[in-house]
């Protein structure tokens, strides 16, 4: 739950109708102002196109959140949501237009259109900061916020709340022995009298930090806050008794959940996201690249040894259900394979194996596995189904990656964690990078990886044997 003021809840609304206003009417004045350059204009431009580019416009904001609540509440935020959006919106729009084959007045116009919407958003901007600043420093827009309790919590909370521009913090009202009654059904008189002090100078909510064990203890505080006209928050100091970050949530509104790690992927949203994004950029590889690398390599695999073009092998998949995974055959048909990591220099590896391994191009037929759902572009790497078994018996967290699909590549691997593990501690390092991209995930960070990956690969990496 975010502090809400007024200025915040109005730019939620303010900023949107702004946007869409702004992008039509620099598109109309970048339709007249190319035909007036003399650039050939069609008329589908001003029709069609208009209702495309608005339709654009909400899709890319949706998917970075731009007029959400949380983007609100920081204007870095919002000038980076802008960007992302701006950019999508760039590169949908020109491929929607290069299909639809009007030439004539793409490149002038999107020229026009986008340099004047960039300039006119950032402005927009400039002025929405503006006024942030006047609505904070003239008129006190801010809400007048307190903290009661001095334990770990409320110290972390006041921390929180100083760095908050749309709040003005007032301070501690009262230490741990000031939130709970004397017994007789009253706080002390010193808590009384702070109280007082900070209604007086406007104080809206007070957020007091108290042990769950006592709550039946804070009745005094709650009359004496009515009293003061004073909203209380009550946070539940847990740092105790549980590692920070945990989350609370609300089963049926009515029962509270705390949950211990952050886990983006929990949200149906972003796991949406992340499968539509799977299946556009597998079926981009399997068409435009498989298609005539598939029977190239397919070809070389077979001149160089007997057996199958493609090697599939069980792996740990999401939930520990196992799956068959593929790889293009880079070893001869041997009996160790299950059971034993390819080393260097290993004598099994055929030399246009020992290429594809080098290159990554191996894993490339996993982007069937992508397709059809049982693997991700982005994730931790698969395991052995006897690898899995014996890491989990000696890594304390080693299931944990298994809450999310694995992938082709992931964060463990560009941070140089692939290839054979040739001791525990070389597993552990690669099982923290695997939750900490779980913990940590973004689509923003998938397509991080999926750049960090392609420049690994031409420059080379150690561990590809």
């Amino acid at each position: 739950m975010s502090i809400q003021t007024r200025y915040l809840y109005l730019l939620r609304y303010i900023l949107p109708v702004t946007d869409i206003l702004m992008l039509n009417l620099i598109y109309v004045l970048a339709y007249y102002f190319t035909g007036y350059m003399g650039k050939g204009v069609s008329d589908e431009l001003q029709k069609h196109y208009l209702v495309v580019c608005n339709l654009l416009w909400f899709l890319n904001t949706a998917v970075f959140n731009l007029y959400s609540e949380y983007n609100a509440r920081k204007i870095e935020r919002i000038y980076r949501g802008t960007i992302k959006s701006l950019l999508l919106h760039f590169v949908i729009f020109s491929i929607y237009l290069l299909f639809a084959k009007d030439f004539e007045f793409s490149r002038h116009f999107l020229t026009s259109f986008y340099v004047c919407l960039c300039i006119g958003f950032m402005i927009n901007r400039f002025i929405g900061t503006y006024i942030q600043h006047v609505l904070i420093s003239k008129f006190n827009s801010t809400r007048k916020v307190a903290v009661m309790g001095d334990n770990d919590t409320g110290l972390r909370v006041a921390a929180y709340l100083q760095k908050q521009r749309n709040v003005d913090f007032y301070g501690f009202v009262g230490d741990d022995a000031s939130i709970y009654g004397d017994g007789n059904g009253r706080i002390s008189a010193e808590a009384s009298a702070r109280l007082q002090q900070a209604a007086v100078y406007g104080v809206q909510d007070l957020y007091v930090s108290v042990a769950p064990s006592r709550m039946r203890e804070i009745g005094p505080l709650v009359l004496e806050a009515d009293k003061q006209l004073l909203r209380l928050k009550f946070i539940p100091d847990l740092a105790g008794a549980l590692a920070a970050p945990y989350t609370i949530s609300y089963m049926g509104g009515e029962f509270p959940i705390i949950t211990l790690r952050h886990e983006p992927l929990e949200s149906m949203g972003n796991r949406f996201k992340k499968r539509a994004f799977d299946m556009v950029f597998s079926a981009f590889v399997i068409i435009f690249v498989l298609s005539w690398l598939y029977p190239l390599i397919g070809l070389l695999i077979k001149l160089q040894s007997k057996g199958p073009v493609l090697f599939k092998q069980q792996r740990s998949g999401i939930n520990d259900e196992p799956f068959w995974c593929y790889k293009f055959r880079s070893m001869r048909m041997n009996t160790d394979s299950d059971k034993k990591q390819a080393t260097k220099g290993d004598d099994r590896i055929t030399p246009i194996g020992r290429f594809l391994r080098k290159s990554s191009l191996d894993e490339m037929p996993q982007f069937f596995n992508v397709f059809i759902g049982n693997m991700s572009v982005v994730g931790p790497r698969p395991h052995m189904l006897r690898h899995t078994e014996e890491y989990k018996k000696v890594i304390g967290q080693y299931m944990v990656r298994q809450f999310v699909k694995p992938g082709i590549t992931g964060w463990a691997q560009v941070n140089g964690f692939r290839g054979e593990t040739k001791d525990d501690s070389a597993m552990e390092k690669r099982v923290e990078c695997d939750i900490w991209y779980l913990e940590h995930w973004s689509s923003m960070l998938d397509v991080r990886i999926i750049f960090l990956t392609v420049i690994n690969v031409f420059r080379g990496e150690e561990n590809a044997y």
